[in-house]
């Protein structure tokens, strides 16, 4: 699946092919598209991080696919740290991580912490929302920063919730300053609203109709397809994403 990569299209085309990918290089021991991180650029590539260039900049290109793609999701959902994941293969990722479950029923069961829960309540009941707003309106104080900002892993990587785009904060009179911050949905309305109208297309209805096993031996092999050498205990992590 080795491809040129020169620009946003070629990596939305790559990642299409590929069904997801790590995010900012691969030492993950499993596949990126760009597979070098921002201290490691090869030489004579035009792909290069924080130049602020939308079309040769990775960095850009997180916000692009949620904004320009109805099929990539983009959120913290491999070993604590941001990738991407097609339509096509949502479905998988689910059945292992989700299993038709919703978060009651992991809280229930111990599954889910309870600082994840105060910060997938505030998400459910408001929709969208910027992550300053989550985490005032989920009640974390700044002593509680580590907390919350494992809380939000948390339910990226049960993929309860995911980034949906980004915003810039707000001052009294309603002009925005300030850098921009991601902004953040459950995954249940982050694709009904990237939905075709086709019910053939919804991941949630893919994903019940899968078992454990076969829902994993498809992500396994798409791994070993992508990266023969990645170790079998690190494509357990991967998929399940424990």
């Amino acid at each position: 699946m080795a491809a040129r990569l020169n620009n946003f299209a070629d990596f939305v085309n790559i990642l299409r092919t590929s069904g997801f990918s790590v995010g900012g290089g691969n030492k993950s021991g499993i596949y990126s598209v760009v597979a070098y991180d921002w201290l490691n650029v090869p030489p004579g590539t035009p792909i290069i991080w924080h130049t602020g260039n939308p079309e040769t900049d990775p960095w850009e290109w997180r916000i692009r696919v949620l904004n320009e793609c109805d099929d990539i999701a983009y959120s913290k959902c491999f070993f604590n740290k941001s990738g991407y994941i097609t339509r096509e293969f949502y479905p998988y990722f689910l059945a292992l991580r989700r299993g038709g479950r919703e978060l009651e029923d992991d809280y229930a069961d111990g599954h889910i912490s309870s600082y994840a829960r105060r910060v997938y309540d505030v998400v459910r009941r408001c929709g969208e929302l910027p992550l300053h707003e989550i985490k005032r309106d989920a009640g974390f104080g700044r002593e509680e920063k580590s907390r919350f900002d494992s809380a939000l892993t948390e339910l990226q990587t049960r993929l309860y919730l995911t980034i949906c785009g980004s915003q810039r904060r707000r001052n009294a009179q309603g002009e925005e300053y300030g850098w921009e911050t991601m902004t953040y949905c459950t995954t249940e309305q982050f694709w009904q609203d990237k939905a075709r109208g086709d019910l053939s297309d919804n991941v949630f209805i893919k994903a019940a109709e899968l078992d454990e096993t076969e829902a994993y031996d498809i992500i396994r092999e798409r791994v070993l397809k992508l990266n023969p050498s990645a170790e079998e205990k690190r494509v357990r992590k991967f998929a399940y994403g424990t």
